[in-house]
């Protein structure tokens, strides 16, 4: 593994998806929402499979856990929906994340984070941009646009 730039440093939001720490830049996060109603969308494929309503608009939801391989989990007090925009074929795209539980906004350091590993990764590697640790945990950083691009 490669150690990133130094240079990289960026402020994410950190959330629970089942056991793991993910990371999104939160430049890129509009708003997070405790959990609301959702529309199913009969015969839409179940990574994004309902919609909601945000402040008058239609989002789609995505449940991250579904696309990563996770096991679904039921939703509690702690699941929220973070709202984020995406590029999606070069156009700015509004969408929800379901997380299990939302920790904090925190800077990445650069010098924290590493490529992705060729082997040994319980996901696919083309949907995780990098790894970055934080004391003894690791914080997986999806490529978000690249997760959304694959549907």
């Amino acid at each position: 593994m490669t150690a990133a730039n130094d240079n990289h440093s960026f402020e994410a939001l950190t959330f629970g998806l089942a056991d793991e720490i993910f990371a999104i830049d939160a430049q890129a996060v509009r708003e997070i929402l405790d959990l609301i109603p959702v529309t199913e969308v009969p015969g839409a494929r179940s990574f994004v499979g309902g919609l909601i309503n945000v402040r008058g608009k239609v989002v789609p939801l995505a449940d991250l856990k579904v696309k990563f391989g996770m096991k679904p989990s039921e939703t509690n007090i702690d699941t929220r929906i973070v709202v984020v925009e995406i590029d999606l074929d070069g156009e700015p795209t509004i969408v929800g994340l379901l997380a299990d539980k939302v920790y904090e906004v925190a800077e990445i350091s650069g010098a924290s984070i590493e490529e992705t590993p060729e082997i040994g990764m319980k996901w696919r590697p083309d949907f995780i941009k990098e790894i970055g640790k934080r004391g003894n945990d690791f914080i997986i950083i999806p490529d978000i646009d690249r997760v959304f691009a694959s549907e």
